[in-house]
């Protein structure tokens, strides 16, 4: 079976058997995984991160062949931290996103993503977003504006994270718990409130948890080394 041409981004490659790549890709119509043959020419340029690409696909089983690969934009060139927050993107998708399930609008978030950190803006904002958008396309949302309960967030209450669930108020001071402000300011999108950021980054931390079971990411791990200053 031949798929029509699709947009696409290759998230991941590596090398499979003499000359052929495996590669994970994201189009409109989900994620797949497909093989590349004579990956060490022409195709296998194109065959990277942040490139936006036209392809073609055949087969009827989970591994597809790739019949047709071209470039369909100009490349999002990133480096330093964007590049490794491109691949943080990259590695949460193939975590996270099951196989051949259709997410047209989580695929047109991610390009406009791309095509942000490729203009070096603000990392922070632009990562929670994206965490927040592909957890409410998986059904894992929650509201910000109110818990549990049903009620509103109090702006001076003090709430936890029912994973998958919502904010739940608290009475007593405990870890982990996020001031009702800052839920607040998260729900709007308003960064430039104190604090707010860094509630939001261990937030997703706390959201994401559940559905990584355990396995610390990869590129998580290469952007905190790139952050640490060196030592001699």
């Amino acid at each position: 079976m031949q798929v029509s041409a699709q947009s696409a981004y290759v998230l991941h490659s590596r090398a499979y058997r003499e000359s052929s790549a495996l590669v994970d890709i994201l189009t409109p119509q989900g994620r797949f995984r497909a093989v590349l043959r004579g990956a060490r020419g022409k195709a296998g340029t194109l065959a990277r991160p942040f490139i936006p690409l036209e392809m073609e696909f055949r087969g009827r089983g989970e591994l597809k062949n790739i019949a047709r690969l071209e470039a369909a934009g100009v490349p999002n060139l990133l480096s330093g931290s964007a590049l490794f927050s491109g691949l943080y993107l990259n590695e949460l998708l193939i975590r996270l996103l099951p196989a051949e399930d259709p997410h047209p609008e989580l695929f047109e978030h991610y390009a406009l993503s791309l095509r942000a950190l490729a203009a070096n803006p603000p990392l922070e904002p632009l990562l929670r977003s994206f965490e927040w958008r592909l957890l409410d396309e998986l059904g894992y949302g929650f509201a910000l504006d109110v818990d549990l309960a049903g009620q509103p967030i109090k702006r001076d209450g003090l709430y936890r994270l029912q994973p998958d669930a919502g904010m739940e108020q608290v009475a007593q001071l405990q870890p982990g718990l996020f001031q009702g402000a800052d839920l607040l300011a998260m729900a709007q999108a308003d960064w430039a409130s104190p604090g707010a950021l860094a509630a939001a980054k261990r937030l997703m931390r706390q959201a994401l948890a559940p559905h990584l079971g355990g396995r610390p990411l990869v590129s998580r791990e290469l952007f905190m080394n790139l952050k640490e200053p060196a030592r001699d």
